[in-house]
């Protein structure tokens, strides 16, 4: 075959296996490499160390394997537009998790469907290697996933394909097989639109950057030790991850590809949230039942119950929750405790004592 016939019938095997899209893109290093470096010294990737790690890999395929000449990346689609999921009106006392965590890992659903692709095209392409890439491995794979004309990166840094939008994974199999790359790169759609930057409860996102460090989903996900107080009320009720910057999306709008995106079953939601009482009385054994084939097995026990604290402390600001508050007061007041849990259980009953004071003094001005 040709190589534009071996694209073709690679790419449309990625389609029977259920991915959403599939492209194909030459293996280059990045076009954004300084930019990379000085977001990386500005410290604005936070404690996720692991970002300066393999850092020539990471900004160049043909390093993270050798000979390297394409990229094969794939979509596959988590969430229709905002609309669509009734599940969004999450009950009273819920923590909210974020749309990509609402259904089974993606890592493992996905990685299997490409690595059972990459087994397939070994054994056809004997002289040519194939690794899978799922969020996991040193790969770029938004940029690529551009390159290979399956959408564009936005300014809140997501790769976002017009008019349908953005609740979508990204997928990527390296290879040393030359295959032709897909014609027609999306350009930016962005424009003058800022509403993902106007919306970010942190102010983390400016054009096309993110500083992690005061991104929600970093902050409740990544980041393993205290948050600063300044964030709480900002964080509201998002204890794993956060999706304002996509609800405000106008290309996750309603359109009739927007109503007509195909969801994989793997990826339909399970559960919106947790029962913020329910987190705070669990321990290592709960957390890992209520994350069975969950990508929200990554936070670790200490961090969901300082998350759920936190979700605890803004609902307590606007409802009576006489339970909910005597647990947090016993994780403050408990020094067996694990710091990081009762420090926050600490902050946050120190908050609501000065918000009920400073409303107390506002009803009986002197």
């Amino acid at each position: 075959m040709t190589i534009r016939e071996d694209t073709e019938q690679i790419l449309q095997r990625c389609r029977s296996l259920g991915f959403s899209s599939a492209g194909v893109a030459r293996a280059e290093a990045i076009g954004y490499h300084r930019e990379l470096i000085e977001w990386l010294e500005s410290n604005k990737h936070g404690e996720m160390s692991w970002l300066e790690k393999y850092f020539s890999q990471r900004v160049d395929p043909r390093k993270m394997l050798v000979g390297c000449r394409s990229v094969i990346a794939v979509t596959d689609w988590y969430a229709r537009w905002k609309g669509a999921v009734e599940e969004d009106e999450i009950p009273k006392r819920h923590g909210r998790i974020a749309r990509y965590a609402q259904g089974d890992d993606y890592h493992t659903s996905m990685k299997k469907r490409l690595i059972s692709l990459c087994d397939e095209l070994q054994a056809e392409y004997p002289e040519a290697r194939f690794r899978a890439a799922v969020d996991t491995a040193p790969v770029m794979e938004r940029e690529h996933a551009a390159r290979a004309a399956l959408g564009y990166v936005g300014k809140h840094t997501l790769l976002i394909e017009p008019g349908v939008g953005s609740y979508f994974f990204v997928g990527e199999i390296l290879t040393t097989l030359e295959l032709e790359p897909s014609e027609g790169r999306i350009e930016d759609h962005c424009g003058t639109c800022t509403r993902c930057i106007d919306a970010c409860p942190t102010k983390a996102i400016t054009p096309y950057s993110v500083d992690a460090t005061k991104c929600i989903s970093y902050l409740t996900i990544e980041h393993r030790s205290l948050i600063d107080e300044k964030y709480y009320e900002a964080m509201g009720d998002w204890i794993f991850g956060c999706d304002i910057c996509q609800e405000v999306c106008p290309h996750n709008g309603e359109t009739e590809a927007t109503r007509n995106v195909q969801i994989n079953p793997a990826h339909a939601t399970k559960r919106t949230g947790f029962d913020l009482l329910e987190v705070l009385g669990w321990n290592e054994e709960d957390r890992r039942k209520a994350f069975a084939r969950s990508a929200m097995k990554r936070a670790k026990l200490d961090m969901m119950k300082r998350n759920a604290l936190i979700a605890a402390g803004n609902f307590l600001k606007e409802h009576d929750d006489a339970e909910l508050e005597a647990r947090v007061a016993v994780i403050a007041a408990d020094h067996a405790e694990d710091g990081l849990i009762r420090t926050t259980a600490e902050r946050v009953i120190e908050r609501l004592v000065v918000r009920r004071a400073n409303d107390e003094s506002d009803n009986h001005p002197n």
